[in-house]
């Protein structure tokens, strides 16, 4: 189960650069975005809403979910979506965000008291070799200013910080109710910018909803929702490992349907970011198999200090 939902994470997370490269090529990119998070805000609260999903849940945790999603959501979304209309090569802004796992690796243990052993380590630089290697065609080719290069670097930033939110926050909120409050609160801060800007009135075509229909469905709900789930499942390393892949599945897709340069550079990048990955969960697994015989030894010794102890009882 856990394979699959790794497998679904990385294409759908990589549906969204493509997505994103098509549906801003003849409409706006803010145009878009605000009608994929709001009819998806809109599906989410009913569901909410007739499950009763949201039932014991606190505002405070309301609140905190609403923080993240200002980050991870609307920060990081408006950002990667700015960076492909603005013409730098999906490939490209993939590579930036995959920058990500390194910044997130080198602060787990400040921010969250955790290790990244050194065999971690190992992959993720093995894996950010693979990524550069997958698009390094590309980083010359676009047609995009060197100041909108800063946005996926925002995005990755944004991305970081909800990642970073999420992992320390007590609150225990479902996928559901996670999801819907975070594009609610991305979809309310759309609508606002969208009317600003007078980018609020959707085109009249069928092509316009068919791209906000994809782009709520896959990068959005299923990558978002498999993204906090993952999360949860595997740890933050083992995460943002699987990010490496996000890189040569997007290249791979840009290059069969976008035209985009696929090389041998992007073969072997491919089998760099599988051996960064492979490594990576290797540590996590083994570091969960230590941990596990930790806490059994722990079990083990506490009915001989009770005995020797009673007093402690």
């Amino acid at each position: 189960m856990t394979v699959a939902a790794a497998v679904a994470f990385v294409a759908t997370w990589s549906s969204g650069f493509v997505i994103a490269a098509f549906a801003t090529a003849d409409t706006s990119a803010l145009t878009l975005l605000v009608w994929r998070f709001v009819l998806l805000a809109i599906v989410l609260l009913l569901l909410v809403g007739a499950t009763r999903a949201a039932r014991g849940v606190t505002p405070r945790e309301l609140g905190v979910q609403a923080a993240i999603g200002l980050f991870a959501q609307f920060g990081y979304c408006a950002a990667v979506w700015g960076a492909v209309a603005a013409g730098i090569a999906t490939g490209t802004v993939a590579l930036i965000d995959a920058v990500q796992p390194l910044v997130v690796a080198a602060l787990v243990g400040p921010l969250l008291g955790l290790r990244v052993r050194g065999a971690q380590w190992a992959g993720l630089g093995v894996g950010a070799i693979g990524v550069a290697l997958v698009v390094h065609s590309q980083l010359g080719s676009a047609a995009a200013t060197p100041a909108a290069y800063l946005l996926p670097v925002t995005a990755m930033v944004c991305l970081v910080i909800g990642t970073f939110l999420q992992r320390r926050s007590s609150a225990h909120t479902g996928v559901l109710v996670t999801l819907a409050v975070q594009v609610t609160v991305t979809a309310v801060v759309l609508l606002v910018i969208a009317l600003l800007a007078g980018a609020l009135v959707p085109p009249a075509t069928a092509g316009f909803w068919i791209s906000v229909a994809l782009a709520a469905v896959f990068p959005t709900l299923g990558a978002y929702g498999l993204y906090w789930w993952l999360l949860r499942r595997v740890g933050i390393t083992a995460l943002q490992a699987l990010l490496f892949l996000i890189a040569p599945a997007t290249a791979l897709a840009g290059a069969l349907l976008l035209g985009e340069p696929l090389t041998v550079l992007t073969v072997a990048g491919f089998v760099l970011c599988a051996g960064g990955v492979t490594l990576v969960l290797a540590g996590e697994r083994e570091a969960r198999t230590e941990g596990a015989e930790a806490q059994g030894r722990t079990r083990t010794a506490r009915p001989s200090n009770a005995t020797t102890s009673p007093s402690c009882s």
